[in-house]
């Protein structure tokens, strides 16, 4: 482990003592009908203060989703480091991140929606929470392709999650978001893919001089209500923005 590295293991401790603080006085008594928003919140602002410790600059472009349903391609753990600290969201995850120590606890803090993909019967009650989560007013976040890749591809996307939206009440944005890495390959460093371990991987990560996210939002106009023909034109219009890069 480097120096940089272990510094950096520190301050991650410490801002996670910050983060609990302000939960505490922000969120944690904040009403029921109020909490998904103070959630998000506070996520937004724990994430501009962690994004600084992987030493990651974000730059954006396109109209920043505020409400709805935000799709976008999925390369790491730290795309909610990066989504989250441009604009509040809630996200829908695998239920194995539940289980990573820290990391678990803090995102079910805030709100996050757990699924286990290979169980369908699960996915009716997940889209009620997505449901109730857009009609509370919070931007959702949902990564279709299942799994995160090394950027060189965007997955099919899956359909099941978008459910919620195909009936047209709630508007969809899509994004691409695109890593570099100095001094280092942002494939394989950056991206969290294939059998790749956490822990060595985020302390490797952590030992890198500077990362650059890129994230590009476009908005996304219906024209079905066919969930699977929805989730092809999603992937098109996500395809269309990595195209830009």
């Amino acid at each position: 482990m480097t120096f940089r590295a272990a510094f950096k293991l520190i301050w991650f401790g410490f801002e996670i003592g910050t983060s609990l603080v302000d939960y505490l006085f922000t969120t944690a008594f904040v009403s029921p009908k109020n909490r998904t928003i103070a959630r998000a919140a506070w996520l937004h602002r724990a994430c501009i203060r962690h994004i600084k410790i992987y030493s990651c600059t974000v730059s954006f472009s396109g109209p920043v989703p505020k409400t709805g349903l935000l799709v976008s391609n999925h390369l790491s753990y730290l795309d909610i480091l990066v989504i989250a600290s441009i604009t509040p969201a809630v996200f829908v995850s695998k239920s194995e991140v539940r289980q990573w120590p820290v990391i678990g606890w803090l995102t079910s803090l805030a709100g996050t929606i757990f699924i286990q993909r290979e169980r369908r019967t699960q996915v009716g009650p997940i889209n009620h929470q997505i449901l109730a989560t857009m009609d509370a007013g919070a931007l959702i976040v949902v990564f279709p392709e299942g799994t995160s890749t090394n950027s060189e591809e965007v997955l099919p996307f899956r359909s099941p999650l978008l459910e919620p939206v195909t009936k047209g009440h709630h508007p969809i944005s899509v994004g691409y978001l695109h890593y570099e890495l100095d001094g280092g390959d942002a494939r394989n460093e950056v991206c969290y893919w294939g059998d790749q371990s956490f822990f060595p991987h985020a302390v490797n990560l952590l030992g890198k001089k500077r990362v650059r996210a890129t994230m590009r939002f476009g908005t996304f106009q219906r024209t079905t209500d066919d969930r699977k023909e929805l989730a092809l034109q999603l992937r098109k219009a996500v395809l269309k923005l990595k195209a830009e890069n």
